[in-house]
């Protein structure tokens, strides 16, 4: 699965379980979360304070 910054967060958690960790060691520990399922990666990296291009480099890697 290539991610990207307009990937939703339930799409990652659904299609590349072993990723979740990355989003939690990034400051993202709301995955479990409702509304967080309909958001885009940037969207999340928004709120939390995250630099969305070095999120989607390392979820690729």
């Amino acid at each position: 699965m290539v991610i990207e910054k307009t990937t939703k967060i339930g799409e990652i958690i659904e299609n590349a379980p072993e990723k979740a960790d990355i989003l939690l060691e990034s400051g993202m520990h709301c995955l479990g979360c409702p509304a967080s399922q309909a958001e885009t990666l940037e969207e999340a990296c928004a709120v939390h304070g995250i630099d969305v291009e070095e999120l989607v480099e390392k979820l690729n890697k």
